[in-house]
């Protein structure tokens, strides 16, 4: 029968090649580790160690073993932290990735219900373009990743809903005035951009090149809310994330304006975790948490959408 410490004893004794460094690292005598090594070869039927005069130099058995053996040593780990987080669903700390646009414009009314729900908990939140977000989650700097139309094979995606990159104007422009009005005309208008080489600056990009048109683009800014604030003063129109202009619509600083002849350009937000491991309670709650509210702030928009 193999158990946990005779686990731990092969690895350290593999990892320092010596059984007097294991059992010094593992606070332990060196006639231990050794018997522990020892119950554990009988139980394997292989020797996993060469004995030397400089030390201890894996077998071929050793060899094959030690992958499981980090494993079987990680997952322990994991389940002792996942039994100490269900102590307290409501302490711990939760890292949150998000894309920028998420990060600014969403997230403020998730992390307020559920730091209600969960006082204890602590919330840290980073931010970059979509492709951070991913590389942030693998690499186990983030839990959760909040981002845009993410799919890889090490993480599950949860598809949360989809939000509208929509073409706005000043009040006082005449597209503002009109119903709708065709790609072309937008094409020709003044056009303000913003974080170019993101994904959402392809989008818009490919958005005109689809219809056979070159965007006459006078300015180029690095983020979201200088392009509305340029566009509030009059020099062009821009296509802006619909979750990014609630305010400016509900108070008239900007207006919506329809592209009749030109498919909607919408994108997705999606929640992205690892598949490997286990979430932390906190992590988990927070999960929860966004998948129950990311419908209610949709219904929200939507109504501040229809009274605009």
């Amino acid at each position: 029968m193999i158990d946990l410490p005779q686990v731990e004893a092969f690895v350290a004794v593999a990892t320092y090649g010596s059984f007097a460094k294991a059992a010094e690292s593992l606070f332990l005598t060196q006639p231990s580790v050794s018997a522990r090594i020892q119950r554990l070869e009988r139980a394997l039927g292989q020797p996993l160690f060469e004995r030397t005069g400089r030390g201890a130099r894996l077998t071929r058995a050793g060899s094959i073993f030690l992958p499981v053996a980090e494993r079987l040593l990680k997952t322990a780990a994991e389940g002792r932290q996942a039994v100490e987080a269900a102590r307290s669903r409501e302490g711990g700390l939760v890292a949150i990735a998000a894309a920028l646009s998420v990060a600014t414009y969403l997230l403020p009314e998730i992390v307020k219900g559920f730091r209600e729900e969960h006082p204890a908990v602590r919330v840290a939140i980073r931010s970059g373009h979509s492709r951070d977000v991913l590389r942030m989650v693998l690499d186990e700097e983030a839990e959760i990743g909040l981002a845009r139309g993410v799919a890889h094979p090490a993480v599950h995606t949860v598809r949360l809903g989809r939000d509208e990159i929509v073409l706005v104007a000043p009040p006082e422009h005449p597209f503002a005035h009109r119903r709708e009005v065709r790609l072309a005309e937008a094409a020709a208008q003044p056009l303000v951009l913003f974080d170019r080489g993101s994904s959402d600056w392809v989008l818009i990009t490919g958005f005109f090149r689809r219809g056979g048109l070159l965007p006459n683009t006078v300015l180029e800014l690095e983020g979201i809310e200088a392009a509305k604030k340029m566009v509030e003063k009059g020099i062009g129109i821009a296509m802006l994330p619909q979750l990014a202009i609630r305010e400016e619509l509900r108070t008239g600083r900007l207006v919506q304006v329809r592209i009749g002849d030109a498919r909607p350009l919408t994108r997705p937000v999606d929640l992205v975790y690892r598949r490997e491991g286990v979430l932390s309670e906190a992590a988990r709650a927070f999960k929860e948490h966004v998948q129950r509210a990311f419908p209610a702030l949709e219904r929200r928009r939507r109504r501040v959408l229809r009274g605009a």
